[in-house]
């Protein structure tokens, strides 16, 4: 990778952790928001599910900013906006002002994805390399996000934790001021540009400026080979909010007693009232994602990517029908299934990112990653509700069970992206 590439992707890197941090920090807090206000679990619940669904609506205006303007400067905003928001949220005094703080973090943090995705796809020449890079950063906030939180608020009040939590905010826009690269450089603008014309770093093409020309572009972006794509996506993000939103309680369940069995605090001591086996196990299958990223990513850049989702989904439906009989069979076969589980789990995020890539054109990037993140943030939020509902119908088994249609339905739709796109 060449040094426009490592700028460009140590950037969106940064933003990335960064928006995930701030993403898992936020069930930390309701914890005691819920004891503070003494509110019910539905209006905390009601105002986190506004900020969350504008994390994934937000996606798609983003997506079309980001065919007009800098995606560089999108990326600077969309981090000071979630700072901003934070610091709002430390002054809170009530749940009218932390539902207006979370709905400004969630309308910020939309702008990430499209405007990254689309920067790593234009300016960076080994874009599955790019996206996989992009996508450990998330997982490192994923996984370490929380756990810093959580430490945080043994400390301080939870008010102060939220303001301390603007820093990583304040530095990350510090330095993305003295970065320098090319926004453009993997796409070949003058073949592309009729009059050849030689674009400035933040010279993107005009994206559609009334409801006409957006329905137009949005017509002439769904091709069958995206159309496909964003089935792939959407398939991908029901699936991933299915079983993780749940996975912790369900874990806990197949988990022995940290004190009795394990013998890892003595038995009624602070410590082993605290000590949560299932949250760390959980935390422990994010981070290993990081390296399922990884190895996505690089194989974006040696095979079909449709091939390589059609692989990785199969696999998810092995691993789904699998994984509580493995759980039952012990501790140590649960933790080895659970860290080939978020292995691949995670490995498809970068095979997905590069599919939207390969069947969207250079200039309408931003508004195809709009759509991306529409699809997996905001409609694939379903899949929590799909399987709180298997859950109190059927069995945990059962709940997996049904869930592996997901990933089978992904499957045969990658295999049709293989056979009828990428054949002819």
């Amino acid at each position: 990778m060449n040094e426009n590439g490592r700028s460009i992707v140590a950037f969106t890197m940064v933003s990335h952790a960064i928006v995930h941090t701030y993403e898992l920090s936020i069930p930390i807090l309701v914890v005691i928001w819920l004891s503070e206000f003494s509110v019910t679990t539905a209006t905390i619940g009601t105002i986190v599910a506004v900020g969350y669904a504008l994390f994934g609506i937000g996606a798609l205006p983003s997506g079309l900013l980001a065919d007009r303007y800098s995606t560089r400067s999108m990326v600077l905003v969309g981090l000071a906006g979630m700072g901003a928001s934070f610091l709002l949220l430390s002054a809170a005094q009530g749940t009218a002002t932390i539902a207006l703080a979370l709905a400004l973090w969630g309308v910020f943090a939309s702008v990430h994805h499209p405007a990254s995705l689309s920067l790593i796809s234009t300016g960076v020449e080994e874009s599955g390399t790019g996206f996989a890079y992009h996508g450990m950063a998330g997982n490192l906030g994923i996984a370490f996000g929380p756990l810093v939180t959580a430490s945080l608020l043994i400390l301080f009040d939870w008010r102060l934790v939220s303001a301390l939590l603007v820093a990583p905010a304040v530095l990350a826009v510090a330095y993305a001021l003295t970065a320098e690269f090319d926004e453009m450089a993997a796409v070949d603008v003058a073949a592309a540009d009729a009059d050849d014309a030689e674009p400035a770093d933040d010279d993107r093409s005009a994206g559609p400026d009334s409801l006409g020309a957006f329905l137009a572009d949005s017509r002439a972006l769904f091709t069958l080979g995206f159309a496909l794509a964003m089935a792939v996506v959407l398939m991908n993000g029901v699936f991933y909010r299915g079983v993780l939103t749940f996975l912790p309680d369900v874990l806990g369940g197949y988990l022995p007693d940290v004190s009795g069995t394990i013998g890892l605090f003595a038995p009624d001591s602070p410590m082993a009232e605290e000590f949560d086996l299932a949250s760390y196990l959980y935390a422990g299958l994010l981070t290993v994602g990081i390296a399922g990223q990884y190895v996505g990513g690089k194989l974006t850049d040696r095979i079909s990517v449709s091939a390589g989702l059609a692989a990785v989904f199969t696999a998810l439906v092995v691993l789904a029908v699998l994984f509580i009989p493995v759980a039952e069979a012990g501790l140590w076969p649960l933790i080895a299934m659970s860290a080939v589980f978020g292995f691949v789990l995670f490995s498809i995020q970068p095979l997905y990112q590069a599919a939207i890539a390969v069947y969207s054109p250079p200039d309408g990037r931003g508004l195809s990653y709009g759509y991306t993140y529409l699809a997996n943030f905001g409609v694939g939020a379903a899949g929590a509700a799909i399987a709180g509902y298997l859950l109190g119908v059927t069995t945990v088994r059962g709940t997996f069970l049904a869930l592996a249609l997901v990933p089978a339905a992904g499957a045969v739709v990658a295999l049709v992206l293989y056979s009828v796109v990428d054949v002819e």
